[in-house]
């Protein structure tokens, strides 16, 4: 698919936000993004005005573009949010057949693993978000994969931001992950909702009060 200069400055910028290449706090310039994708400084611009309009970006006349951070509790009110739909559609799943799930979070997990040892961090962290959608989506309710969905960059975002405050949390979530995969399998939705207050707890450094 083709895109044009405005829509591939969009994508870019958004891509370096979420996987955690621009942190929040960093402030960048028109001028220096163009260059780097070596278009001119109007798609560019198209651009930053998109990604303020969704809130990841502040733009300063001439100054520049500060990216962000993400605010103070969102990681907690995103956790809990996530908690609750991914619980609720284990417990669903406990009374279908769950072969063919396991098998597909088997694989990411494998991926994962992979992707933790060769150092490739921000597609691991991308592939974290694919193993949590995996449960929401088979247990196959739309309102509750429509809104796991919105959560989606979010997730992502908190997810590179995560890995790379230490990259030893990369075996620590596929470990983490295999044991989340093992209760599905069982059908011990109890555990899962255990083991997922814990995995998010620490994977977030946030307290998920009330859990």
């Amino acid at each position: 698919m083709t895109y044009s200069s405005a829509e591939r400055a969009y994508r870019e910028v958004k891509e370096r936000i979420l996987g955690g290449a621009l942190p929040g706090g960093e402030l960048i310039s028109e001028g220096e993004v163009a260059a780097d994708l070596g278009t001119s400084r109007t798609p560019v611009r198209e651009a930053f005005l998109r990604l303020e309009a969704e809130g990841w970006m502040r733009l300063y006349p001439k100054r520049g573009a500060l990216v962000v951070p993400v605010p103070p509790g969102e990681a907690e009110h995103v956790a809990h949010a996530r908690y609750v739909v991914e619980t609720a559609a284990v417990r669903a799943l406990v009374a279908q057949d769950r072969t063919a799930l396991v098998a597909e979070l088997r694989a990411v997990i494998e991926s994962q693993r992979e992707f933790a040892t060769a150092g490739e961090l921000d597609r691991f962290a991308a592939l974290d978000t694919e193993f949590h959608r995996g449960a929401v989506v088979a247990a196959g309710n739309p309102l509750l994969t429509g809104f796991y969905d919105s959560l989606r960059e979010r997730q992502r975002r908190m997810n590179s931001l995560a890995v790379q405050r230490h990259s030893g949390n990369a075996a620590k979530i596929v470990a983490e992950h295999a044991r989340l995969a093992d209760a599905i399998e069982s059908g011990d939705a109890d555990g899962f909702a255990t083991l997922l207050v814990d995995h998010l707890s620490r994977v977030h450094q946030s307290e998920l009060r009330g859990l």
